[in-house]
């Protein structure tokens, strides 16, 4: 199992997520592209440390929303949306491959991903964005999402993701972050949700009703209070049951 957080979610003088110690433990970076957090300086400095440390690099593309932390959805023509990934995935290349790295997924973030598991023209344009970058990128996203979908006929690996510290509706989507339980906050939950679905392959969504995931990558948000140990916690209980953590990419 891959274990992802996402990391450069600065800007500036102001900083959210806890680089350093998340990439000691995380064996993928999505790392923000300066449209929903991040600045070049950031970029550079993760890119950096997570070459330095073995960790894959992706590029966490997302929504022009820097006010909203790239969480509102947006109707973003499909030609503009297209367009502004590949740029994003560009600026994040170069960072990147001046570490002696490389990207090596895209996953999108906030509004984008959820608007991506049902808006097929979306989705497609995400999707045609990864292609207009080149190097034939994986794609990171929700188990059945129509990005997924469209990554798969692209001829891209689509990578099924599941989220550690998010709650799940019976439909296998994620309870939006506005309704009550959005985000699991209990530390041990959290620990026994991702083995739960890293061994058994489901989880209790809302309602209490199992709900299976497949998935080849686990997510801990890195903007979660506390995330560093959090992480630390997940790959030392995914360890002790059996589970190697090792990169999809």
């Amino acid at each position: 199992m891959d274990l992802n957080a996402d990391l450069g979610e600065g800007f500036g003088h102001w900083t959210l997520t806890d680089d350093d110690a998340l990439l000691d433990c995380v064996t993928s970076a999505n790392v923000a592209c300066g449209f929903h957090a991040g600045d070049a300086s950031v970029m550079r400095r993760v890119c950096d440390t997570a070459a330095a440390r073995g960790v894959r690099i992706g590029a966490q593309v997302g929504y022009r929303d820097l006010a909203g932390f790239g969480r509102r959805s947006m109707d973003v023509p499909p030609a503009e949306l297209t367009a502004e990934v590949a740029y994003q995935i560009g600026a994040l290349r170069v960072f990147a491959e001046a570490a002696g790295s490389a990207v090596s997924y895209v996953k999108p973030h906030g509004a984008l991903y959820n608007r991506a598991v049902w808006d097929d023209d979306q989705a497609a344009a995400v999707v045609e964005g990864v292609r207009l970058a080149g190097g034939e990128l994986a794609v990171l996203g929700l188990p059945g999402s129509r990005l997924l979908a469209h990554a798969g006929a692209a001829g891209l690996t689509a990578v099924p993701e599941a989220f550690a510290d998010r709650a799940y509706t019976p439909e296998g989507t994620l309870v939006p972050r506005g309704e009550p339980g959005a985000v699991v906050h209990d530390a041990d939950e959290v620990v026994r949700r991702s083995v739960g679905m890293a061994v058994d392959g489901g989880v209790f969504g809302a309602g209490g009703s199992r709900v299976p995931v497949a998935a080849r990558s686990l997510c801990v948000h890195g903007d979660t209070p506390g995330a560093a140990a959090l992480a630390r916690r997940v790959r030392a209980a995914l360890e002790a049951a059996g589970v190697t953590v090792q990169a999809f990419a």
